[in-house]
């Protein structure tokens, strides 16, 4: 979304007086906005190339989910077979 030209004009006042006021602080803000940017570049390379290292990449995230339900279904599928060969071996007569 594009500033108005009202809005840059009074951004431009507040950056020059916040210089003039404290330019310790400017030069701070100056130089952590530089290094946001830098890192904002590496992570649109990353994308680009195609990276899949990414944090939380979606599809890996998915499919570490369904293995995870998968395993889940499995244990209860063999607690459900022990316990009805249980009672079946229970039931026979000695």
């Amino acid at each position: 979304m594009a500033w108005s030209q009202d809005e840059e004009r009074m951004l431009l006042q507040i950056e020059r007086h916040l210089t003039d006021e404290d330019p310790r602080l400017a030069a701070r803000l100056e130089s952590f906005n530089e290094r946001v940017q830098r890192k904002e570049r590496g992570r649109r390379k990353r994308r680009v190339r195609g990276d899949r290292s990414l944090v939380g990449s979606p599809r890996r995230a998915t499919i570490i989910i369904m293995i995870s339900w998968m395993l889940i279904a499995t244990l209860i599928a063999m607690l459900l077979v022990l316990v009805l060969r249980h009672e079946a071996a229970a039931a026979l007569p000695l």
